[in-house]
């Protein structure tokens, strides 16, 4: 039986954990926290998960929330004028439903279930200096741990990285007592709100471990007036902050917010990182080499969602490519053609998310603004959180773009005149 470690008890390596045990590989997971500290901790992300990986989790059996958390069946954009009237709204249906889970929860959940299934559960902050003692003991140690000093073993791959400093300030917060969206109070949807040269305030129905919840998650262009929760430890005021900053910037969304309040006293988060591409393989000081996972080698900032989605496309690549290897060596050569593999999809999250953190140019408005009067180009639009690399079709050319809506439109055009009236 091959014995496989992974480090990091996120999305991507408690998924990929419980996939390589189903498999019957022998596996252990280090943590740096129990299931009950994390449970009890404070929010560790936003995440809403589209239909593709929610699928991943059915196909292992541990979607054990489905039918408690909210089914999010839409994604709405607003755009905000200078003097915060509302210049654009729509919102497109989803193919097949998106969730929210409250990672607290579900990392704590899937940690016990690790273990009840036979995994061996270290609770250890690993480092370098460990790693090269296991790697020696281990057919396969694999990186899914996203910060700290394991990160460091990754290097910077500059060619797939355009940015190098943090492109927006960014906080959270869950709450409860959000009212509904007078348009659309029939169906939940995440809605993405930008205030251009601002940032975006996004808004999404999720379930955490007192029910269901909303969370209020800014991102500020830095040093803008949204880059103002660094240094705010008390929870009561990154609320109160995050509702000035409504009322000032996003009127609509405010109106439904004037009775929320927090969660619990973990739910809130603010931070910034730069979006980074790293090499995948790292080198331990003994010659050793480790497979970084998800976050570890592809952060994108969280502008279009596509975190946890990423996290677990990469886990059931990662999953498919350790069981066809079946018992040959996991050596460099597999190493990298595991994390291409893996960028075939993520490559296409990249270039999206960088496109969406830079000023939009004029095709790409074109596409937010008809989105608000053809109903396809919404869906489509929303159904690009699912599988991005549809954006390379009708998004990021101007030619490809104007061809695309002169089609949906002339399509429309026998009900243009009544829907117009």
């Amino acid at each position: 039986m091959r014995k496989i470690l992974i480090v990091g008890a996120g999305q991507s390596g408690l998924q990929l954990a419980l996939g390589l045990l189903s498999k019957g590989y022998e596996v252990t997971l280090m943590s740096n926290r129990t299931a009950e500290e994390i449970r009890a901790g404070r929010v560790m992300s936003t995440q809403c998960m589209f239909h593709t990986a929610l699928q991943h989790e059915r196909d292992l059996g541990i979607h054990f929330w489905e039918s408690q958390a909210p089914k999010i069946e839409g994604v709405g954009v607003s755009v905000a004028g200078p003097g915060s009237e509302r210049l654009i709204d729509w919102v497109g249906k989803l193919d097949g439903f998106a969730q929210s889970v409250d990672q607290r929860v579900k990392m704590a959940g899937w940690m016990e279930t690790f273990a009840q299934r036979g995994g061996q559960l270290v609770i250890h902050g690993a480092a370098v200096s460990d790693l090269d003692f296991f790697a020696r003991t281990y057919d396969l140690v694999l990186v899914s741990a996203g910060k700290g000093e394991l990160v460091s073993m990754f290097g910077r791959d500059a060619a797939r990285s355009p940015y190098d400093a943090p492109q927006r300030a960014l906080a959270v917060a869950y709450v409860h007592g959000l009212g509904p969206r007078p348009e659309h109070p029939e169906f939940d949807a995440v809605r993405c709100n930008l205030v251009p040269g601002v940032g975006e305030l996004f808004v999404m129905p999720t379930y955490t471990h007192t029910g269901r919840a909303d969370i209020l998650f800014w991102e500020g262009v830095p040093g803008g007036p949204l880059d103002a929760f660094q240094g705010i430890k008390d929870p009561g005021e990154h609320l109160a902050l995050t509702l000035d900053l409504l009322e000032r910037f996003l009127p609509w969304e405010y109106a439904r917010a004037t009775k929320v309040e927090l969660t619990d006293a973990g739910g809130t988060l603010a931070g910034r990182y730069a979006p980074t591409v790293r090499k995948p393989i790292g080198r331990l000081p003994g010659g050793g080499l480790v497979l970084g996972v998800a976050d570890v080698v592809v952060a994108n900032d969280p502008i279009t969602g596509q975190g946890s989605n990423s996290a677990s496309k990469c886990a059931a690549a990662y999953l498919d490519s350790i069981v066809e290897h079946g018992d040959k060596p996991f050596d460099g050569a597999w190493m990298q053609a595991t994390f291409d593999r893996y960028w075939e999809t993520a490559q296409h999250v990249t270039k999206w998310t960088n496109a969406m953190l830079a000023p939009p140019p004029p095709h790409v408005l074109n596409v937010i603004g008809a989105a608000g009067q053809l109903p396809p180009v919404a869906q489509r639009f929303a159904n690009g959180f699912n599988d991005p690399a549809d954006f390379e079709n009708f998004f990021y050319d101007e030619k490809l773009a104007d061809a695309y809506l002169a089609e949906v439109a002339a399509a429309a055009a026998p009900a243009g005149a009544e829907s117009a009236e």
